[in-house]
């Protein structure tokens, strides 16, 4: 049987219309109409109905780090994503030893496996966030775990079974020796390349573009800077069409200058990401990431004990609000939550309000905070329900 979801605005494409009506069917959208909403439709008062957030680095959550998860703990995330909007994240692993990195993602993907329909945010495989990086550029990752990406570390992240199409990124430096023929055998293997944690220059960033990479992780953080002359990652980056751009807008990675400048220069390219990790929803504390110890304090920072940026306490929902806040045009702001990470990793089926997409939808109220979230057509977070007292949707109470 259909339903039908009516609201006075809605995000179609990257413009911002309505009223506007999603017709459902089986998960699916069938029908977008626009105009007064048909009868026997469930008409949502006020605000504005987008589709679902789409989250391609997600290190962790509410205390769950996925270097370490199990089936509870990937239900503890699924469940809690949605109080942000998030209906699709990618799970992201950070530097380990090649085989190291192969158990833990089938953990990962063991644990997806296990999530009861029906229910939270649903995975989307694997980003691999190493250990093909420059110990230049480790940020908080160890340098003692890198490798370079010879042919048979590729071969083994591509030849194990439970990888196999659920292998979606890996961020590496393209710099680094075997860099550019890592990319061109990934690329072939249907996985997306992102350069990250490089210190490449503006042609070796050219030269991973041309080899097939197409992302980069977390604009001008753990990267060779912009310069006038040298233009290092981010300057390529926001001139070289074939890029999307992953930003970490808490304001805190990049400045909230720097995000506008983003968005006046490539914004119809920008991703936003949290690159969360397990403080995320969460009271100051300790916690990990890949098995190293951060610590969130009262700046909502998560750092390493030396004082480095450790990931983030950031959701997407509030990336959004913040991108907004700088100035950027909200369905931008939207489009960049939603349809370009979508398109980044290949789902078309995602983040967009149009038939044959996946009935993925978020109603927010007039403060840009989600009301209500549908996953596959289900409601899986009404902000009016009672909130399951399982200890583990830690957002709200963190007030993120």
């Amino acid at each position: 049987m259909d339903t039908v979801v009516a609201a006075p605005r809605a995000l179609l494409g990257r413009t911002i219309t309505g009223p506007a009506s999603v017709r459902v069917r089986a998960g699916r959208i069938v029908e977008v109409l626009a105009g007064d909403p048909p009868a026997r439709a469930e008409v949502l008062t006020g605000g504005l109905l987008t589709p679902g957030l789409v989250d391609v680095q997600v290190n962790g959550a509410v205390g769950i780090d996925f270097a370490d998860v199990d089936a509870e703990g990937m239900l503890a995330v699924a469940r809690a994503l949605p109080r942000t909007g998030v209906t699709r994240f990618l799970p992201t692993l950070i530097t380990a030893p090649v085989p190291v990195a192969i158990r833990q993602a089938r953990a990962v993907l063991a644990a997806s496996a296990a999530l009861p329909e029906g229910v939270g945010a649903r995975p989307l495989g694997v980003h691999l966030e190493g250990p093909f990086l420059s110990p230049k550029r480790a940020g908080v990752h160890n340098p003692a775990l890198m490798a370079e990406p010879g042919a048979a570390e590729i071969d083994q992240l591509l030849d194990d079974e439970a990888l196999r199409g659920a292998l979606r990124v890996v961020t590496l430096a393209p710099e680094q020796p075997g860099g550019m023929a890592a990319v061109r055998r990934l690329v072939e293997a249907g996985v997306l390349v992102a350069v990250g944690h490089s210190d490449a220059t503006g042609e070796q960033t050219r030269a991973a573009a041309e080899a097939g990479a197409r992302m980069v992780t977390h604009l001008f953080n753990a990267q060779r800077p912009l310069g006038h002359r040298e233009p290092g990652v981010p300057g390529v980056a926001l001139v070289d069409e074939r890029f999307t751009l992953g930003l970490i807008a808490d304001l805190a990675h990049v400045g909230p200058d720097v995000c506008r400048l983003v968005f006046n220069a490539a914004g119809h390219r920008v991703a936003l990401v949290t690159d969360a990790m397990a403080a995320a929803g969460m009271p100051p504390g300790r916690y990990h990431l890949g098995g190293e110890v951060v610590v969130l304090t009262e700046d909502g920072v998560p750092r390493s004990p030396e004082g480095i940026i450790a990931g983030s306490a950031l959701t997407l929902d509030r990336a959004v609000r913040n991108i907004v806040s700088v100035g950027v045009d909200l369905a931008d702001a939207l489009a960049s939550a939603t349809i370009v990470p979508a398109d980044a990793i290949g789902e078309t089926g995602l983040g967009r309000l149009a038939p044959g997409a996946v009935a993925d939808l978020v109603w927010w109220d007039d403060e840009l905070r989600p009301r209500k979230v549908w996953v596959g057509g289900e409601v899986v977070f009404d902000a009016d329900a009672p909130v399951p007292a399982d200890g583990k949707l830690g957002y709200a109470a963190a007030g993120q």
